[in-house]
Formats: structure tokens, sequence, C-alpha cells
């Protein structure tokens, strides 16, 4: 457990953040590295370039089915097949459909493969187990077979923690929000209970085929009803509770699940078409929790429970801003654990998730706005997660998307439709106006961010002279024969 601790923390060394390893990604971009092919597959074996085409669409659909941008998951897809000496490929991906096609000269057809994408459960350590047999593909020389085993045994895997962690984490995160969003410890509780029936109750849904839309409207109903029949009774329980937060929790649980962060990305990397297809699947999701959380509103105040007024204001006391600013780092780690990350990417989304938090917290004392604080926020983010992926301690998405879940606009969106239903129209549609730029904001962030990362240069230090060198290695020698 120390051993763990300490690794953990040598991420902070800015030295070893900034050094000259270098994500995946990044050394597939073009003219960073120089591919060195093997011998180009003979342009009349057809099942050699096949299973080339084949190898690499496989990979591009798990790298596009984890949220990956459409242009990276293009980038990744035309290094593996010009690893494997395929340099005349034309790869298009869309918004759930990879081709790949082969040229072979003018008087031969081409060979194209093409791979659907559907759309599965989150799975990060899937993520990162791809991009590691990437990275094996380029240094190791695996044959084309080998790698089609690996890739098969990395797709039917199972999920490497269990239902109930997974669920247990997602509890977690609506806990760590309902705090950073200045609730109770009851409100935390209430968060915990509904979002875990929330996730138990789509889980089945969704292995009996339910379109996700209905998931998510179901979702935003279960989000509302038990914090508002626990705040129609606190009187008689004598509790308090404070049903805004705790439904804005479950609002924003109910949004991490979506690409924001890659459908902004591929309308600014240039795979617009793509970006508008993810972008308009957000919307129509969102529109799904919006019906839910209406809905459940419309049947309470039916029966006599009328959810309270909410406050406008979202500033808070400086005595509050630490453990608002762990509640959220503790957000992403449950994230990220929800998501079945790797064991090493949690403290990794921990410290995405204390950055971003602590950005927006100290911002509520400046007049900057939501927008551009959290446009900040999520640009370190995606600046830390991809100096972090340099050390290839994981993919940057990873820190990216835990960084900013925190920071989701699960709020701005309950105060809209609140005031949607409470003929507060303008202040209703101005606070959706308000979350869809928050949510254009953090994407647009971690974009740049990443971007920052990718053109940073290992700093020039002092190199240490060859004798110091000697001398020291002449020294432990002589230590050990002691």
């Amino acid at each position: 457990m120390r051993e763990y601790i300490g690794r953990a923390l040598g991420f902070l060394n800015p030295v070893r953040l900034i050094g000259d390893s270098q994500a995946t990604i990044d050394t597939i971009e073009p003219g960073s590295i120089m591919v060195s092919p093997r011998k180009p597959i003979d342009r009349f074996d057809v099942a050699a370039i096949t299973e080339v085409l084949d190898l690499a669409t496989k990979i591009g659909a798990v790298l596009l089915d984890s949220g990956t941008a459409a242009i990276d998951t293009q980038q990744q897809i035309a290094f593996v097949c010009g690893v494997y000496g395929l340099e005349d490929v034309d790869v298009d991906v869309t918004y759930n459909t990879i081709v790949v096609s082969a040229r072979r000269g003018a008087t031969l057809p081409p060979i194209t493969t093409m791979e659907q994408v559907y759309y599965r459960s989150m799975d990060f350590t899937r993520l990162a187990q791809i991009d590691r047999l990437v990275r094996r593909i380029r240094d190791m020389a695996l044959t084309p077979s080998t790698a089609h085993r690996m890739v098969d045994e990395i797709i039917t895997a199972p999920h490497p923690y269990p239902y109930v962690v997974a669920t247990g984490a997602w509890g977690l995160m609506a806990c760590g929000i309902a705090v950073l969003l200045g609730g109770g410890l009851s409100g935390a509780l209430v968060a915990f209970v509904s979002t875990s029936v929330i996730v138990s109750v789509n889980r089945r849904l969704n292995r009996w085929g339910l379109p996700t839309f209905f998931q998510q409207t179901i979702g935003g109903f279960i989000a509302v009803v038990p914090a508002a029949l626990l705040y129609g009774a606190s009187e008689t329980l004598h509790i308090q509770i404070e049903p805004t937060l705790v439904i804005a929790a479950g609002v924003t649980v109910l949004l991490s699940g979506l690409s924001l962060v890659g459908s902004v990305e591929d309308a600014i990397t240039g795979a617009p078409i793509t970006g508008v297809a993810r972008f308009f699947e957000v919307l129509l999701m969102t529109g799904g929790i919006i019906a839910g959380v209406g809905i459940a509103i419309q049947l309470l105040e039916g029966i006599g429970i009328i959810l309270p007024a909410i406050d406008t204001s979202t500033s808070f006391a400086a005595v509050d801003v630490g453990p608002r600013i762990v509640a959220g780092a503790v957000a992403a780690l449950a994230y990220a654990l929800a998501s079945y990350a790797e064991k090493r990417a949690l403290p990794v989304a921990f410290m995405g998730g204390f950055i971003g938090a602590a950005i927006v917290a100290g911002s509520t004392f400046l007049p900057i706005g939501d927008v551009v604080a959290n446009g900040v926020a999520a640009s370190s983010v995606g600046l830390v997660g991809g100096l972090l992926a340099r050390r290839a301690l994981t993919p940057p998405l990873v820190v990216a998307v835990a960084g900013i879940t925190p920071l989701l606009p699960g709020l701005a969106i309950y105060r809209g439709l609140y005031g949607i239903l409470n003929d507060q129209t303008l202040d209703g549609f101005t606070w959706v106006a308000s979350a869809l730029a928050i949510g254009c904001s953090l994407a647009a962030g971690v974009t740049l961010g990443e971007f920052i990362a990718r053109s940073l240069r290992r700093p020039q230090l002092a190199v240490r002279p060859a004798w110091m060198s000697m001398l020291r290695r002449n020294r432990l020698q002589g230590y050990r024969r002691r």
C-alpha cells in the first residue's frame, strides 16, 4: 500500500509530468515519429491485406466505442495499417461505422472492410489495453494473427470489477456531486441510494433492449421521486434535506454517460458530421432526462408535494471550499471506478477532479462567470491528462472525462426545467442555455488542454556530466562488493 501511494504521489513531480515519453496518440500524429513499416504486403495477397484491415477496424471500433474522437481513431487505424506495410489506405470514421479501404494500384480493385460500432457500457480498462496493444504492435513486431487474438481477448473479457462495485461507485459519485453542490449528509445518502437504484434499473432495462432515450427518462423520474417524497415527509421524520441538490446529483450522473467531449472534439478537429451526430445524441438523451424529471414533478404536484423554489445563487462561503473540492475529486475517482478504470488510473482521476473542482470553486470569488470558469478548469484537466499519458500511465481520455464529470451542468438543467414548469419561462430557458454553454465549454476546454499537452516538449535541464555519473556507478559497485 505504501508503494502504491508513493507511486501515485510521484505523478506530481513536474519533471516526470513533462517528460519526453509520449502518449500513444502523440506518436501517431503526422510528423511526430518516423514509422518504419515492415516489408510491404504483396498487393495480390488478398488474405494478408484483409487480415490487417480487419485488425485495424477492430482496434478502431474499441476506440470509437470508448468515446475517442473520430480523428484520433482514424489516425490510429491508419498507423496500424502503416506498421504492417499498408500505407495507401483510406479511413472513414463516422458516428457508428468504420470503413477502411486499401488501394492496390490502378489495375486492381481496392480491398475494403467495414466495422459497425455497437455502443456498450464504458470500460476504461478495455481502452487502456487497446492503447498498450497499439504500442506493442509498434515496438514488438507482433504478427497480425497474434494481434487479432489479443484484440478478441480484450473485447470478450469481462469487466474487471463486479457490478456491485460499479453500482456502489455510481452512488459514491452522486454523493460527491451532492456535497460539491452544497448538500449535507442526508442529501448525500439519498443521492447514493437513488443513484444506485437508477443504475440497477437501467442495467436491467438495457438487457431487455429498451432504447436509451427511455432509460434516461426513467432515470430522471427516479432521480426526483425519493428526494421529493422525503422532502414532503421531512417534518414528520424530523430530517432536513435539500431535494434540489439531490435531483441535480442524479441528473449529473445520467449526463456523465453521454459522449459530450467526443462530440465537441469531433466538431473542432475536422469531423463535423460525426460531431453533429454525437451532439444530437447528447441533446436527445438530455431531453429524455428532462422528460423524466418533468413527469415526476407534475405527478408529485398532483399529490400535493411542491418542491421548494430554487435559489439562483451559486456562491458559497470560503470555509466550504475545501470539503467541496475534495468531494469533486472523490466524484471523479468514483466515475473512473464506475467506468472500470484500472487501479493505477484512480489516483490520476482523483487529481484531475481535484484540479477541476478547485478552479471552479475558486472562480466563484471572481467575476468571470460559470462558462469561463468551467472552460479554464476543463483546459487544466485536459492538460494534466495529456501530460500524465506521456508516462504511459493511462489514456488521456480517462483523465479528461473523469475530471470534468463532476462539473457537468446537472443543476443548471434542473433549474431550467423547474423555471419552465413554474411559469418562469425566461429564467428557465436562460438556465437551459447556460447548461448548454457550460457543457460546450467543458468539452472545448478539454480539447484545448490535450492539444497544449501534445505541443509541449521537455524543458532543457542541466545535464549531469559523464564523469559524475561514472563516479556514482563506481561508488555503488563498491558498496555492493562490501
